[in-house]
């Protein structure tokens, strides 16, 4: 998967600018983003703090890890 060119605490803390009233299309301008990636990221970062974002893309990393073992798994069996 693609991983994005902002950090967590870049993410967290343009939506904060945004939920200080900031508005989103200042906040595209600004940091050079599209709309779409700042509504994408309030609604899967939205009300979360910077270790949150953290523990959820370390949880993310590590579910992408133990599907990859599974295929492999799956593909060893199928060849047995």
């Amino acid at each position: 998967m693609k991983r994005s060119r902002f950090t967590e605490d870049q993410i967290i803390g343009i939506l904060k600018e945004h939920e200080a009233g900031v508005p989103v299309a200042d906040l595209c301008r600004k940091h050079g983003v599209s709309n779409a990636s700042v509504y994408k990221w309030k609604a899967k970062y939205g009300g979360m703090d910077v270790s949150e974002a953290r523990k959820l893309r370390a949880l993310e990393d590590e579910n992408a890890k133990l599907k990859r073992l599974l295929a492999d798994a799956m593909l060893d069996n199928s060849a047995l």
